[in-house]
């Protein structure tokens, strides 16, 4: 679809609207009476057209706002480039994830290197390949089952791949049953369950009551080729998130399966670029059997790790190359030990075929190296927070001087660490008190959107949330009670901020909303979008294109919340329809507070579950 900033009625046209406009009236007077135009718009905002919420003060939202005469009016003779309705794709690309497809990449004849996995790295189709069609979804399609008994089980129909449970069948990975499919908490390494290995790396640690959070000092955790993420599902009765990586590789359908269950997960590849984490993201690396030659180009991808890594942060290894006696395992061994030892790692507690190292606390052991050692010290112009379409660097990160006085991240213990002022504040220019501002403000936000969606949502509507324009993590804070977990979104030009989502004890990526997002469709169950598409108008990039990727990501009866500009959300309005967005929808002003910078809108519209002949009838 071509861009479209804003529509903008011609003065012929605008005449005829005003003579449409009288006839309609009397029209309507005739055929309703004194009861006047049916309502376009659904709901009432909190606390009904102006009044005050249920406590007495002034609601965020101050009502309903009537639609524009030239929406009321319009039709698509007037508008050709509001569309009646939207093609749907082939079946074929009911799993199409736009930047991840091999298929466009064989097509383009990309020259990717295999052996650094770049065909498992991000390559976009240009404009003119973009699939500008609705993603169907598989035939049975079922609503997902809701958290927290989807940790357990899924509908097969929903993703009809079986292929994992018969290869890992002896490794209690995922069992299908009937018309489900069942994840008995097993993995590779730990057969005999999650819990159990969870509890296992607690004692090597010797931490209180073999509870791997070590008293909230161990919150954010990288599993790296972590299967259908299992161990993440498990730490989070532990009070740990975990950010589920893994490629889309010939087990491509694990983190899809994760998704399904709704475990926080990702697709990404430790291949030729930084993950799209800041520096000093995460607590605990954990690696279980993941098939990574962690001593290839100088030991670039532990280089990667070390990045990530909190001052003192674990990374923890179960593979048989920590204690297999074959010749070539042993070489490997050593050669990574090795490695590990002149990056300053110390190996914290090793048992049978798990070990795990930690990261010094200070720069301290650097200074003591000899003179040339590798791999060197990063160059002190380098930014490691950066790390959108950053390519890795086999350089060790120094922390700053400030950090290595302190010796330690300086983070408070979880849960007191999601409300407190983090200290890489400082670091980006904004104050404890805006920082304290910002929470309040978003708390109040996000029950007001919570008191206008109530009539249709349950206890359960909600697991995997997606924030697309975090700021600081406020959005994802104010659900600390909800048993939900959100992806929070830094876009590109707003990516330093999020080192405060990590520190937080949240998750969160960077990414360019000018391109498709790299998950699979149908992962979201609420998509938050607060002055996405007026930003994106800056960079001249496509509202329609962004509208259709919401879409392919969004489940069926999932719900979006739009808050932006007036003229925005008219615009938006009008696709609603062709969309399948029109299953509820409302839309309200939103009270003027100090994030606002001009006048705002709230929708919120929710998808429809297509029945299986709208493919044709579409």
């Amino acid at each position: 679809m071509k861009h479209k900033n804003e529509f903008i009625v011609s003065r012929k046209l605008f005449s005829f609207i005003l003579i449409g406009l009288v006839v309609s009236i009397g029209l309507v007077c005739l055929l309703f009476g004194p009861g006047g135009l049916p309502s376009v718009v659904i709901e009432h905002g909190a606390g009904g057209g102006g009044g005050g919420g249920d406590d007495g003060s002034d609601p965020v939202f101050s009502g309903v706002i009537h639609r524009d005469f030239d929406d009321m009016f319009e039709d698509q003779e007037h508008n050709p480039d509001v569309p009646k309705s939207i093609p749907v794709c082939d079946m074929q690309y009911s799993e199409l994830i736009p930047c991840l497809d091999r298929n466009f990449m064989y097509q383009m004849k990309l020259k990717l290197n295999l052996s650094l996995m770049e065909h498992y790295e991000r390559h976009c189709p240009p404009s003119i390949r973009r699939f500008n069609c609705l993603i169907p979804p598989p035939i049975g399609y079922k609503v997902p089952i809701k958290w927290p008994a989807s940790r357990d089980e899924v509908w097969k129909a929903n993703i009809p791949h079986t292929h994992l449970a018969e290869e890992k069948s002896d490794q209690n990975w995922m069992v299908v049953n009937g018309d489900k499919i069942n994840f008995p908490g097993g993995g590779t390494h730990f057969h005999n369950g999650a819990d159990q290995y969870i509890a296992s790396l607690a004692r090597m640690l010797k931490f209180p009551g073999e509870k791997l959070n070590d008293g909230g000092n161990i919150r954010n955790v990288l599993d790296v080729g972590c299967g259908v993420a299992s161990f993440g599902a498990y730490l989070l009765r532990h009070n740990i998130i975990a950010m589920s990586l893994a490629p889309n590789d010939v087990h491509e359908n694990q983190i899809q399966f994760a998704l399904e269950r709704g475990i926080p997960s990702t697709l990404g590849v430790l291949g030729t670029k930084r993950l799209p984490y800041p520096s000093r993201s995460f607590e605990m690396v954990h690696c279980s059997r993941c098939r990574i030659d962690w001593i290839e180009r100088d030991g670039i991808l532990l280089l990667e790790l070390d990045r990530l890594l909190r001052p003192g942060g674990y990374f923890v290894y179960s593979s048989p190359e920590a204690y297999a006696h074959d010749e070539a395992n042993r070489k490997t061994w050593a050669a990574m030990s090795d490695l590990l030892k002149r990056m300053c790692w110390r190996i914290a507690s090793k048992h049978r075929q798990t070990v795990i190292w930690a990261k010094p606390l200070t720069n301290s052991c650097y200074s003591k190296r000899f003179p040339g050692t590798h791999p060197p010290l990063c160059s002190s112009d380098d930014d490691s927070d950066e790390s959108w379409n950053v390519p890795m660097k086999a350089c060790i990160t120094p922390y700053s001087s400030k950090m290595h006085q302190e010796s330690g991240s300086g983070l408070v213990p979880w849960p007191q660490r999601l409300a407190s002022a983090p200290p890489r504040l400082e670091e980006i220019g904004i104050s404890s008190d805006e920082f304290l501002k910002d929470t309040e403000m978003w708390n109040f936000r996000v029950a007001e959107y919570w008191k206008q969606m109530k009539s249709v949502t349950q206890r359960y509507s909600f697991r995997n949330i997606l924030d697309m324009k975090s700021n600081l993590g406020g959005f994802a804070a104010a659900l600390k009670d909800r048993d939900v977990w959100v992806m929070n979104v830094a876009p590109v030009n707003e990516s330093s901020k999020l080192k405060i989502i990590y520190d937080r004890g949240l998750l969160g990526t960077v990414h360019d909303w000018c391109e498709s997002f790299s998950t699979y469709p149908r992962t979201y169950d609420l998509l938050h979008a607060w002055s996405v598409f007026s930003d994106i108008e800056e960079f001249g990039c496509s509202t329609e294109d962004l509208l259709i990727e919401m879409d392919r990501i969004l489940r069926p009866n999932g719900f979006v919340i739009i808050r932006d500009k007036p003229h925005v959300i008219n615009y938006i309005r009008k696709f609603l329809s062709a969309l399948q967005w029109d299953d509820w929808i409302s839309e309200v002003e939103p009270r003027i507070d100090a994030l606002t910078s001009g006048e705002e809108r709230v929708l919120i519209a929710s998808k429809k579950l297509w029945e299986e002949d709208d493919t044709e009838t579409m």
